[in-house]
Order: C-alpha cells, then sequence, then structure tokens
C-alpha cells in the first residue's frame, strides 16, 4: 500500500487498542482491523469498485488522527461551515474526524435527543443499543475500506432521539478536515438511533482547510423503530483536495418511513454507499441524488434497497450533469427477498453530458425472488434537448442562459425533496452559482 503501509497502520491500531482495553469497542476494532488484513484495497477487479479507483488515495502520506497531529480548527473556521438554519439547529463538529463537544451546539433538551461520544455511549446507559446495533453494516459493506473504518472507531458519536419526540431541531454535523500542514485521513464514525415515534432531522456537509489532501472515510448507521421518521441529507461541496469515501447505513427495524437525499457538487474522488435495509413489513422510504459535476471530479453514488418483508416501498430516483472532464457513476441495487410479497419498489437514474469529453456510467439492478411484486429499474444518459434550446434561444434568450435554465429545471425534482426550508433554499442558491459559472 506504498506510503499507507500495514505496519504503520498496525503500530496506529495497537496504540488506540490500548486507550480502553476493557471497551466493548476494542472487539469492533479488532474484528475490523482482521477484514482489513483479509480484504485489501479494492480494485477495478472488484464488481463494486469497477468504474472508481481508491490505489491513488493511498499512495499519499495521510497521518491518520490517531497521530499526534495537532489541529488548528477552531470556532471561526466552524463559523465558515455553518449551515442556513444553524440558529434552529442541534450542531455537531467533527474535527479531523472526531466528534469535538466543545465545539458544538445542542440546542434540543436531553429529554428529546441525546448525542454523547460514542465511547460514552458504550459504557454507559446505551451499552446494550451500541452492543447491539454498532457494525451491522459490515453485513452489506464488507471491503477494505469500510473495514479500515471500522478498525479506527475513535471519538465517534451516538445520537438517540428519545422515544414519541418530534425533534423540531435538525441535527447539522459539520466535517472539518484541517490539511495546513499534512494530508490527513479522517475516519468519523456514528451511530444514530430514531426510538419509536420520534421524527429526526439530520444534515451532513464537509470542508477541507488548507491546501494538502484530505481524505474522510466515513460510516454512518442508523437504527429506525417503529412509526418514526427520518430525513437524512447530505450535502458535498469541498475543494478539489477533499477526497470522500461514505456509507449511511439505514435500518427500519419498525414499520417507518425513511428520506434520503445527496447532493454532490464538488470534491476530489467521492465515493456514496446509500443503504436502506427494510425489515418488518409496511416499511417506506424514498431516496433522491443530485451529482453536478465539473472539472476531473468524480462521484460514484452506490444505492441499496433490502425489501426483506412484504408490504414494503421505496421510489429511488438519481440525477447527474457531467461536464468538463469529470466523471459520474451510478449503482443501484433493489433486492426482494422471498419473504418480500407485494413489495413496490422503483428506480431511476437520468443523466446529461455537456462535454465530450465528460464520462458517465449507470447500472440500475432488480434482484427479484417474490413472484407478487411491482417493481421497475431504468436510466437515461443524453445531451440537453436542442429542441427547448432552440426555443428559448429564438426569445432571445443566451446559449448559456437557456442552457442554465434547462439543467436548473432538471434539477429541481431533486432540490424540492429537501423538506428543511433554510437547507432547500441553500441548496437552490448553489446550484444557481454552479450553473452560473
Amino acid at each position: 500500500m506504498e506510503k499507507i503501509n500495514l505496519e504503520y497502520l498496525g503500530e496506529k491500531f495497537n496504540q488506540l487498542q490500548r486507550i480502553d482495553p476493557d471497551n466493548l469497542l476494542t472487539d469492533v476494532r479488532r474484528e475490523g482491523f482482521k477484514n482489513f488484513n483479509k480484504k485489501g484495497l479494492p480494485t477495478f477487479k472488484n464488481e463494486e469498485w469497477k468504474y472508481t479507483s481508491v490505489s491513488d488515495l493511498f499512495k499519499k502520506e495521510y497521518h491518520l488522527t490517531e497521530d499526534e497531529v495537532k489541529t488548528g480548527i477552531s470556532k471561526s473556521h466552524v463559523d465558515e461551515i455553518r449551515l442556513p438554519g444553524f440558529e434552529n439547529a442541534n450542531e455537531v463538529v467533527f474535527a479531523n474526524g472526531k466528534f469535538v463537544p466543545e465545539l458544538s451546539t445542542i440546542r434540543s433538551s436531553k429529554e428529546q435527543l441525546v448525542i454523547l461520544p460514542l465511547e460514552e455511549a458504550a459504557n454507559g446507559i446505551y451499552k446494550d443499543l451500541v452492543k447491539e446495533h454498532l457494525g451491522k453494516s459490515t453485513l452489506f459493506i464488507n471491503d477494505a475500506i469500510h473495514a479500515l473504518n471500522t478498525s479506527f472507531i475513535y471519538g465517534g458519536v451516538f445520537i438517540y432521539a428519545v422515544k414519541g419526540q418530534i425533534i423540531g431541531n435538525p441535527v447539522y454535523l459539520y466535517h472539518i478536515s484541517d490539511a495546513t500542514e499534512n494530508h490527513i485521513l479522517s475516519q468519523p464514525r456514528s451511530l444514530i438511533f430514531a426510538d419509536r415515534s420520534s421524527k429526526l432531522q439530520l444534515v451532513e456537509t464537509y470542508k477541507t482547510i488548507g491546501s494538502m489532501d484530505s481524505f474522510t472515510n466515513e460510516v454512518v448507521e442508523v437504527v429506525v423503530k417503529d412509526n418514526a421518521i427520518l430525513e437524512y441529507y447530505k450535502i458535498q461541496n469541498d475543494g478539489p483536495n477533499g477526497s470522500h469515501v461514505g456509507t449511511t447505513h439505514i435500518r427500519q427495524i419498525g414499520k417507518s418511513y425513511a428520506h434520503t437525499l445527496v447532493i454532490s457538487l464538488d470534491g476530489g474522488m467521492i465515493r456514496n454507499n446509500t443503504n436502506i435495509i427494510m425489515e418488518v413489513a409496511g416499511n417506506e422510504a424514498h431516496m433522491y441524488g443530485l451529482y453536478l459535476l465539473q472539472g476531473n471530479s468524480h462521484v460514484d453514488n452506490h444505492t441499496l434497497v433490502d425489501n426483506r418483508m412484504p408490504n414494503c416501498f421505496s421510489n429511488e430516483l438519481y440525477k447527474g450533469v457531467m461536464d468538463e472532464r469529470s466523471t459520474g457513476v451510478f449503482s443501484g441495487k433493489i433486492f426482494v427477498r422471498p419473504d418480500a410479497q407485494k413489495t413496490n419498489a422503483y428506480q431511476t437514474n437520468n443523466n446529461i453530458l455537456l462535454s465530450d469529453n465528460a464520462t458517465v456510467n449507470t447500472k440500475p439492478q432488480l434482484e427479484i425472488f417474490a413472484d407478487d411484486v411491482k417493481c421497475s429499474h431504468g436510466c437515461t444518459v443524453g445531451r440537453l434537448d436542442e429542441e427547448a434550446l432552440f426555443y428559448l434561444r429564438a426569445r432571445g434568450i443566451s446559449k448559456e442562459h437557456a442552457q442554465a435554465m434547462l439543467l436548473k429545471a432538471f434539477a429541481e425534482s431533486i432540490i424540492e425533496q429537501i423538506k428543511i426550508e433554510p437547507l432547500k433554499e441553500y441548496a437552490e442558491q448553489l446550484i444557481v452559482d454552479r450553473l452560473a459559472d
């Protein structure tokens, strides 16, 4: 693995294990490191990584955040990344992949929402929840990148939406990487539990400060119980020196509602794994994604909807626009297990290429093992509608403005799915600014 070698990782792993040998997380980390050594980094020969290479990322001399690397991340950096509506939000700050309570602001009461360091939750009254639910994503994402995150679980966050609480304050998670003096490998870990009849809104965003490279290798595991409502939003607008591999793994263990939306505008190499596992009958899930790419940006969206029980519904819509030398990848899987009769599942991926040098690879997939279902999947790849462009230009609108109008309309069906109004307005402005470039 060139610069990041096994000996170095082994030293840092052993160092971390010695910090708290009695912590239940030590067993989770040990299994993760075992899997990491066994799997090896994915290559193009691995079907799940066929269009995305991570080998170049591991050629850099990254510092793991377990190193004695001092971070200069301060309140002023948090101010720079704050999202609209923050005045009414719970703000959870990660510095180089570690949850920093001192920089975070929790506005909801403890009777509604509990936010703790993951280690504290694992050793306290939430120990059983952590033990039961941490690491379940490994059953579905079983590669070395995911295993590496599990190997170094430390400084994570535990978020618990209390039973019956409709939490009016969304949770904003800010990920800030300090790459002013070193290449930084950050590995944030979150375990989130939406208890029965609760409502929880989560928003994640990312920023690299400095000119060195950052690589964020993130895992978010979410558990949703009966009658709970979960909304999850992810906005990626980092610089070209900020690469990201992230897994968002949502388990609907009770009849519940899940709503996810991922917007990717800028960054280096980006890979988003979004999984929804429907473990009981009657679950409902909606998944949306938008990627507007330019330069050399590479964004790979992998999605999974696993229908395990009957009468579940899912709808998935991802849209992409690729310009210049950018690359978009979409790979979506819908599983319908034998017991999942009367499943309704739909998946669509639409793409527009603006440049002859841009690339898109799209692979929607269905695997159905039940006979009484309604499922469909499809994809499109094309150029902007020439007739629509001609119509607009014939009315005195410039080519650039006409193109921007059509692309904004293309993106609108995704943006309108954002249910947090300040965040929706912010995303709309991001799209307008991007299309004006």
